[in-house]
Parts: structure tokens; sequence; C-alpha cells
């Protein structure tokens, strides 16, 4: 049972599900990536989407798991259209060759969900040399956003329709570092804590959203970026925190979504026609809500996508 139900200006709350929030809404000829779509969340909005008539393309890790997926998933809705790709976050090699593999399909694509995160993990660098979490929650899709911006703008001129970047953040992202980023520490051990360290990350994806509508604004491109808080869930993001599974079975079903209600935010911003236009926002629970001071900060996200961009290089 979730706690508070009080619905707002959209018409939906913190309960509402990834299928009420599209109820009756047709997507049929879009084309969507969804990262991290083998489990939890991912997979629920891949589920949805599809539904809906959306072509669904699921970049994950784990194929066999995204082949679980996509046979269950057909199972339930044999009409349904969707494919899944081999993709890992932490790898820049691996978001590159996805995003060529993408490319050569010929594929159109109206709607990019960066979804996939890790949570909290131990201090640990990526096969690029990078902080984890911050190669695999910011950088990696960061990148997978870049590659594939070409065929997001041809698509919205082609079709005549609104592009939708969707970045799936959370409200840890206030809870940061001071500085809200640690650009000259991000590989600094004796410095990190996992949890500001996933705070940081976060952020970086608001900020990353936001910057993007800026660049959007200037080019006079009809793609929007959006970023969004799906609420706390109890998945297997909990995996690095040994009180996880322990707080999932007991108060998790008082305080936490599930799957569900879980995805029902990245969905309505996805789909919702109430969202058209709207970018460089912050949602939470399928309701505009607005990002930490740093989460608004303009010198901020203009830094870090120099950061970034260097970074990549």
């Amino acid at each position: 049972m979730w706690l508070f139900r009080r619905k707002g200006p959209s018409g939906f709350s913190s309960s509402s599900t990834a299928e009420e929030v599209t109820n009756g809404i047709d997507g049929t000829g879009l084309t969507a990536i969804v990262t991290g779509a083998s489990s939890g969340i991912g997979s629920e909005t891949a589920r949805v989407l599809a539904l809906r008539g959306v072509h669904v393309v699921m970049g994950i890790r784990n194929l066999e798991a995204g082949r679980n997926v996509r046979e269950t998933i057909i199972k339930e809705n044999p009409s349904a259209k969707i494919d899944a790709m081999e993709l890992d976050l932490s790898s820049m090699a691996s978001v590159r060759k996805f995003a060529s593999n993408y490319q050569s399909a010929g594929l159109p694509l109206n709607i990019l969900i960066n979804n996939a995160g890790v949570m909290a993990a131990p201090f640990g660098l990526s096969k690029d040399n990078i902080e984890l979490q911050f190669a695999t929650n910011h950088l990696g899709h960061f990148l997978l956003t870049d590659l594939l911006l070409d065929s997001m703008k041809k698509t919205a001129i082609k079709s005549k329709k609104e592009g939708r970047i969707v970045n799936v953040s959370s409200e840890a992202h206030r809870y940061t570092y001071p500085e809200g980023i640690r650009f000259d520490g991000i590989n600094d051990e004796s410095r990190y804590k996992k949890m500001l360290a996933y705070g940081q990350s976060k952020l970086c994806n608001v900020l990353h959203a936001n910057e993007l509508t800026r660049c959007f604004k200037e080019e006079g491109v009809n793609i929007t970026a959006n970023s969004l808080h799906p609420g706390i869930i109890a998945t297997n993001l909990f995996r690095h925190f040994s009180f996880g599974n322990g707080i999932a079975n007991t108060v998790g079903k008082l305080v936490f979504k599930n799957v569900q209600q879980g995805a029902a935010t990245t969905c309505y911003v996805a789909l919702h026609p109430q969202v058209k236009g709207v970018s460089g926002e912050y949602f939470l629970n399928s309701n505009l809500n607005k990002a930490s001071q740093h989460g608004q900060d303009v010198d901020l996200a203009k830094k870090l996508w120099d950061f970034t961009t260097n970074l990549l290089k």
C-alpha cells in the first residue's frame, strides 16, 4: 500500500501506474530505446511502451536476461514490437558499438530513455578508468545521447513529431558533495562516499537534460529533454546495502512504490500529451517538480557538459 495518493495537476499521483498514466495513448509509429530494460522499472517501462504500440529497443548488458524479458512481453502481448541489443553503459566502447549497430539497422528514434544505473556501489573503476557510478549513470548516457542525436533530429524532421529524451535521475541528486560535482576528484578513492557519489551522478542526469534543452532551443530542434525521480522502488539497486532486502520486505510495502508505480513517471514523460513542448524540467510522481539548487544551476550544467566532453575525447 502506498501512503501518499493525492493527485497533482496532471491528474496522477505517486500511486498511479505506468499503464494508468498512458491509458488511451497510441504510440504506434514511435520507436524508443530504453536502457537497463532487463529488470525493474526498465523492463516495466519497455512493457508498457510496447503495450501502447511503441517499437521498443532494449539496451541491456545481459542479453540472456533481455531475451527473457522480451519473451515474457510478447507472450502477454503478441503484437508487441520489441528487440534487445547489448549495451554496457560503463564501457564507452560498448556504447559506441551499440550506437553504431543501431544506426546501421536504419531505425528511427523518437524517444530515448536513459534509465540504466548503479546505486551506492563500493569504489571501483570502469573499463575506461572512471569511477563506476559516474561512468555508468552519467558518462555512458551522455555519450549514448550524443551519438544518437543525429538520428533523433532526422526522425523529428521526417515524422514531424517531437522527440523526447528522458533521464531517469533521483531525489538523491539533492544529496551530493557540497560543491555539487567534484570535478577535481571523480576518481579520488580517499574522498569517495558511495551515497554522495550516487547523488553526484544523479545530479549529472538533471544537469545533462537541462543543458540539452538549452542547446535544442538554440538550434530550434524539435526535441525535448527532461529528468525525473521514479520514486523509491524495491529493486536490485539496493543490492549494495546489507539492509536492503530487510527493508524491502518490511517497511518497503508501506513506503516503497511497486515496479508498476515506479515506471509511471518515466512513461508519463515519454508519452503523455501533457508533456508536449515541456523541456528542461524535473518530474516527480508524474507531475512537475523543482530540482535542487545545484540542479537548476545553469553555469554548473555548462561546466559539466564541457568536463564530460573533454573526458570522452
